[in-house]
């Protein structure tokens, strides 16, 4: 059966994620790639969006995930977000998802803390 990739690359969201109160309380911004294999079926003929994963109903579910239930770590987020994906498009047979913190509370200058997962189904 033949695959293809679909990426969704640097989505932006502001939420409140963290293990300290202030996070919760003020918030930041979060950032998510969502890296999915697909698998193919008809899509790569039929060229209907029926066909495939729709990515604007794919990105809405990113968002409700990240701007809903507050998690205290990126690890849990990125989890959640990889299970929704599957569960919502069984087509999808490995979603790997990127969170990105960019104000992580470390004392040190870093552009940002990452987590990556990768799940299966």
């Amino acid at each position: 059966m033949s695959t293809y990739m679909i990426t969704l690359k640097n989505c932006a969201f502001f939420a409140r994620h963290g293990v300290h109160a202030e996070e919760n309380r003020l918030g930041q911004r979060f950032f998510v790639d969502a890296e999915l294999e697909v698998e193919a079926g008809d899509v790569l003929t039929s060229d209907r969006v029926e066909d495939t994963v729709d990515y604007g109903v794919a990105f809405t579910l990113i968002e409700e995930i990240v701007t809903g239930s507050q998690r205290r770590l990126i690890e849990t987020l990125a989890m959640d977000i990889a299970v929704a994906l599957c569960q919502r498009f069984p087509q999808i047979g490995m979603a790997a998802i990127t969170v990105r913190k960019p104000s992580a509370p470390i004392q040190g200058v870093l552009d940002y803390a990452e987590v990556r997962v990768v799940h299966r189904r």
